[in-house]
């Protein structure tokens, strides 16, 4: 297993304050921005309080509840701990390591997302552009309406499905569930995996459209296939597969080495193992994939497959160091390491909550692509009001907390997860370390 802590000192940060708390660690861009420079004098976390995070997930791994795990924190854009605990491969008896790569699923949503946001500050599309000017399919959709007796009807969408509507999950369009499921399973859509598909993404979007979704347009958050759509719309506006816009645009410049879709076959030894949580324990998942109740099982196509479908929902794969720079980027108000990805209004957009009065978690929000933490006591766990975040199906989190200039980085593959507790440990042994 290998350990990194980077001990605990006390800085002065120069932290550029914007409306909704995003600030940047980069002093000359503070000098120079007609914004006001606030400095604060931060204390680092602690890293001897942070020794409980480590123990704790290696408790887990003792118990044998979790086979292995990577955590990066990094505050004010300073690594403070970096961590790898347990397994790659418990079986072939091969060690987590730092740079082990990962299923990231969900998290690749964030991404996609601020593809999109890039696309809007060249004036290729607006927000509120309906999703049928790009894609002609999605001009006229339809919405399933459950009958009391059982069944359902299919009436006319209210209004068109916007961009707006996928970057915020309230287009009405599920993973697949919702009164007319047996017709999307029928279609071939359950769940939301896309590796083993021998047709580009943008082949089974254009199928979607003729299929019922589960609720109207805005009237509540539904989580499901949106992310999908809106990587076929950066294909088509940008003329590049989704991988290729990714790789120009975001991974590459950020230095994410390891961030891809489709595994190289000589990174083949760095991917980590996914494991079943079963009342008896771990259990290492098939090697073929499996469904059960919509959901995947399984190690999945991302080394050996047909490497066709780039899924912009739920496809990459990445390294905490990184998810960790992409994050920073965000943290930083949309520029990273002198480099400028994202307009700051841009960035403030995407973490402000779009919801309105619809229905969400207490105390949650949700802006463009991920979730907000809105009232702390209402979600009833330790955070900031102002924080974003989001995870992924192989039980992998990530969170943003601009006020105390953290980003969060848990990477593990536990599908599915079972009881485990840990997401819940991990939030509050970060926060108990910061002074």
């Amino acid at each position: 297993m290998k350990q990194t802590i980077i001990a605990a000192g006390r800085v002065a940060t120069c932290l550029l304050v914007a409306t909704v708390g995003l600030g940047t660690a980069n002093p000359v861009h503070a000098q120079t921005a007609d914004r006001v420079a606030v400095a604060q004098d931060r204390q680092d976390i602690s890293a001897e309080r942070l020794d409980r995070l480590r123990a704790e997930l290696q408790r887990y791994v003792d118990e044998g509840r979790l086979a292995g795990a990577v955590v990066q924190i990094r505050q004010d854009g300073r690594p403070v701990f970096s961590h790898a605990v347990g397994w790659r491969d418990k079986e072939a008896g091969d060690a987590m390591q730092e740079d082990s790569i990962f299923r990231i699923a969900s998290q690749t949503k964030a991404l996609t997302s601020v593809a999109v946001l890039m696309l809007m500050e060249e004036g290729r599309l607006l927000l509120s552009d309906p999703v049928g000017k790009h894609l002609p399919e999605w001009q006229n959709t339809t919405v399933a309406v459950a009958r009391p007796a059982g069944g359902y009807d299919v009436v006319p969408a209210e209004r068109p499905i916007t961009i707006r509507d996928l970057l915020t999950h309230t287009a009405g369009i599920s993973y697949g569930s919702g009164p007319a499921e047996q017709a999307w399973r029928d279609a071939g859509f359950a769940g939301w995996y896309f590796a083993d598909r021998a047709e580009p993404v943008s082949a089974a979007v254009a199928r979607m459209a003729a299929l019922p979704m589960a609720g109207q347009p805005g009237d509540r958050f539904i989580y499901g296939y949106n992310t999908d759509i809106l990587g076929v719309i950066v294909e088509k506006l940008s003329g590049m597969s989704l991988q290729a816009f990714l790789d120009q645009r975001l991974i590459t410049p950020l230095g994410m080495k390891d961030t891809t879709f489709y595994l190289p076959p000589d990174k083949a030894d760095r991917l980590a193992v996914v494991y079943e949580g079963t009342q008896d324990g771990l259990m290492r998942a098939a090697d073929a994939d499996a469904w059960a109740g919509g959901g995947h099982h399984g190690q999945g196509h991302y080394v050996e497959g047909p490497r066709i479908a780039y899924s912009g929902g739920a496809g990459l794969l990445s390294t905490a160091t990184d998810y960790s720079r992409f994050l920073e980027m965000l943290r930083q108000g949309g520029e990273f390491e002198g480099r400028r990805y994202l307009g700051r209004k841009s960035v403030e957009l995407m973490v402000s909550n779009h919801l309105g009065d619809i229905e969400y978690d207490p105390g949650m929000g949700f802006g463009l692509g991920f979730a907000l933490r809105l009232d702390p006591g209402a979600a009833g766990e330790p955070g900031s009001t102002g924080e974003f975040g989001w995870g992924g199906a192989y039980h992998s989190q990530y969170w943003v907390d601009p006020a105390e200039g953290l980003t969060v980085v848990y990477l593990t593959q536990l599908l599915p997860a079972g009881d485990i507790d840990d997401h819940g440990k991990l939030r509050a042994l970060i926060y108990q370390a910061v002074d």
